[in-house]
């Protein structure tokens, strides 16, 4: 699957000014198991919803579960090595489809907001680029998942066209059986992962985290889009149940037209057996 980029601020492959730091987050196919990857990642810091890693520079690195990577202030080598790292850690992990850059600046006495593109603050602490890493990370991961549905959405619709212009829908039903069951997995798993929207623990002891991270909440757009899953992994869902029952129908008629059949058949054969 190609990937796509978006950025705000300066490229996360350039150095970065004196109080700029860049954020660059990488989003993969797979989740992620974080225990399965500790191994790989000597001095990491784990929590049940993080991987942390100070690279000899000074940048970091954060895995999240749901298979987004994000580095700060890293060089284009340090990404490079930690990403061949993780492929190392876990074979098999596809190319990585979604890239996301943002940049964060530093300005004595500045409150905490989103200026042309780049969050501005006061200072950068280790927790507040744990929470920046883990907003960029979410709406990475988001991206991702939005392709996924809006490809469920795109198939279900022309389902539902053809039920609309032709007024029946396949007969059979197993491919729509595993088209629910596909649904069904990714709306869990979109509600799974993307629980992680809640704030970290981390804000309720900063109140300038705590703006950070409604900041960037906000400028990424994560509620809304959200939300906007909710509502197409819905009605997607409901469409393909609708289709469902209306494919059972057509099938139950044709059993029944076949059994009146046979009845016919069977009368017309006694019939003939007595002439």
């Amino acid at each position: 699957m190609s990937g796509s980029e978006s950025s705000r601020g300066t490229v996360a492959s350039r150095p970065p000014e004196p109080g700029h730091h860049s954020f660059s987050a990488i989003a993969f196919v797979e989740n992620l198991s974080l225990k399965e990857l500790a191994g790989a990642f000597p001095g990491a810091r784990i929590t049940p919803h993080e991987l942390h890693r100070e690279l000899e520079s000074g940048a970091d690195v954060f895995i999240y579960p749901f298979g987004a990577v994000v580095f700060r202030d890293a060089s284009r080598a340090e990404r490079e090595a930690e990403i061949a790292r993780l492929r190392s850690a876990q074979p098999g992990l596809t190319t990585e489809t979604v890239r996301e850059d943002f940049t964060v600046r530093e300005m004595p006495e500045a409150r905490p907001g989103v200026v042309e593109g780049a969050l501005v603050i006061d200072r950068l602490t280790a927790p507040r680029a744990g929470v920046v890493a883990l907003v960029i990370g979410q709406s990475a991961a988001m991206e991702y998942y939005e392709r996924i549905v809006e490809d469920l959405f795109a198939r279900t619709r022309a389902l539902v066209d053809r039920l609309q212009s032709r007024g029946d829908v396949p007969l059979r039903t197993r491919p729509l059986h595993r088209f629910i069951g596909e649904a069904i997995g990714t709306r869990s798993e979109v509600l799974s992962v993307l629980h992680l929207l809640d704030k970290p623990d981390a804000t309720w002891e900063d109140p300038g985290m705590d703006r950070i991270h409604d900041e960037l909440r906000e400028e990424f757009d994560l509620t809304d889009r959200y939300h906007a899953l909710q509502l197409k992994l819905s009605s997607v869902q409901e469409a393909l149940e609708l289709i469902l029952g209306v494919a059972r129908d057509r099938r139950l008629l044709l059993l029944e037209v076949a059994i009146v059949l046979l009845i016919l058949f069977e009368v017309l054969v006694g019939l003939v057996g007595r002439r």
